[in-house]
């Protein structure tokens, strides 16, 4: 099984929100998917390989959330961002780290997507609290 989760987290790198997509679908995908169940924030933290998009920052700065990503290095014109906050992005990474905790979902033993969620969410919740 092949899949791809996308998640929110708030300032603290606990869960929100969570969307699984399969692995070959594009992460603009999850993106989208995610932005109307965004939180009100003032800036919001990505990684610069999965959400650097134009549309992405508009949708953003559209909702009165100011975008944190860097630009591609393939990027023609280079994005101004905060380059202090960036670094608070290793929360997120964390809390994926405490969801690789539970033996179950870092070893992804189910094979139906439905019962592999389902346990990530139930995963989330107890290292919400924590």
């Amino acid at each position: 099984m092949n899949t791809k989760l996308h998640a929110i987290t708030d300032q603290n790198g606990r869960p929100l929100s969570f969307f699984m997509t399969a692995r070959q679908i594009s992460d603009y995908t999850g993106a989208a998917a995610l932005l109307d169940s965004l939180p009100m924030a003032q800036w919001m933290l990505a990684d610069r390989d999965y959400y650097d998009a134009d549309w992405f920052r508009d949708a953003l700065e559209e909702k009165g959330i100011r975008p944190c990503i860097p630009g591609r290095r393939s990027r023609g014109k280079p994005v101004k961002y905060d380059k202090r906050k960036y670094k608070r992005r290793n929360r997120i990474e964390i809390m994926f780290g405490r969801l690789k905790d539970w033996r179950r979902v870092a070893t992804r033993y189910d094979r139906c997507p439905n019962i592999f969620f389902s346990a990530i969410c139930l995963a989330a919740s107890v290292t919400f609290w924590l």
